[in-house]
């Protein structure tokens, strides 16, 4: 699709997003966390992305950050070599708003959070909580919900392989620069493959939930 698939998915992507993605992170019970959108340059003009933003920053009590330099984590469907360099060049100029949000710390955790997915609501404490007690880089869900928006039919979903719902913890001079994040990650080139990379855990039970509305890129309710 030439890296967009038009104004009317967008549209419906972002009505999933706003209604049941940020009720969701609105119900988590930690609060303190900066939530990250990633798009390509091209939106930084967009109508409706500029009108997601404003919206955010209205009606959300968490911090937001727009970024405009692409998707910051591995693509696979390109070689190594180019994949490297555009993650690199993602992360030189995405991570730099970043920087006011973590002034202090010395750690970094970072939930990936699909853009029409839902996560249990201890999610982020629990999160934090694990990092401060456990020796681990990584640490994330194995199973969950399967839900059709539509219908709101929910099954338990058992996936085969690790899915992409999990965070890692990051030295902070090391999540901002790009190189030693790139390095630190593995890199790991699809979520499957997270735990042979990086000191990884996974959560007992089912925290997350996987949203299905016939807008999907890859996933639809009969997984």
């Amino acid at each position: 699709y030439g890296g967009f698939r038009g104004n009317r998915w967008l549209r419906n992507r972002i009505k999933v997003f706003k209604q049941f993605v940020i009720p969701s992170l609105m119900h988590q019970t930690d609060q303190n966390f900066v939530l990250w959108i990633a798009w390509r340059y091209a939106e930084k003009t967009n109508k409706h992305v500029i009108e997601l933003e404003r919206w955010l920053k209205t009606n959300t009590p968490f911090k937001v950050v727009f970024t405009y330099s692409g998707c910051p984590f591995w693509d696979d469907k390109y070689d190594d070599v180019t994949a490297r360099e555009r993650l690199f060049n993602t992360l030189k100029d995405g991570l730099v708003p970043l920087m006011d949000y973590a002034p202090d710390c010395e750690e970094v955790y970072w939930l990936l959070q699909p853009s029409d997915d839902c996560y249990d609501q201890n999610t982020i404490a629990s999160v934090k909580r694990s990092f401060e007690e456990k020796e681990l880089q990584a640490i994330g869900f194995g199973s969950g919900y399967l839900c059709n928006y539509n219908t709101l039919e929910t099954l338990e979903y058992n996936p085969k392989t690790n899915p992409p719902f999990f965070a890692i913890k990051f030295p902070r001079e090391t999540f901002f620069d790009p190189g030693k994040h790139i390095n630190y990650t593995g890199p790991y080139k699809s979520h499957e493959y997270i735990g042979d990379k990086l000191k990884y855990e996974q959560f007992e039970g089912r925290g997350f939930l996987v949203g299905t509305h016939g807008e999907n890129i890859s996933t639809h309710f009969n997984h």
